[in-house]
């Protein structure tokens, strides 16, 4: 029955639970990957929510804006949370702040 495998590679003894390696190269992979994903995608996101919340503290009475719907409208009054924004001669509508897309340059609604 042994004619197959020699006596001697048969009785050797293959040590086990021994570590393949140290895990420095996965480890600094997996950092660089990492690093590579904040630079990449999150940083540039946490930029444009900056500029955004910027936006929305800076806004005056008087401000042209755009709502998230598409609308156009004139900033009349302001509170912490709300706006009170002017869409039409006598139309006023109630917003968040955060519906907000963007402001325009002054002079805007006139040529629309």
């Amino acid at each position: 029955m042994s004619f197959l495998i020699s006596s001697a590679q048969a009785a050797t003894d293959v040590p086990t639970g021994q570590a393949a390696g140290t895990p420095w190269p996965l480890l600094v992979t997996m950092a660089a990957v990492f690093i590579v994903m904040y630079f990449m995608s999150i940083r540039p996101q946490q930029k444009k929510q900056k500029q955004v919340q910027d936006m929305l503290q800076s806004l005056a009475k008087g401000d042209e804006v755009v709502f998230a719907g598409g609308l156009l409208g004139r900033v009349t009054k302001l509170s912490d949370e709300f706006l009170i924004i002017e869409v039409a001669t006598g139309l006023e509508l109630r917003v968040q702040r955060q519906s907000i897309q963007a402001t325009l340059p002054k002079g805007t609604l006139k040529t629309v």
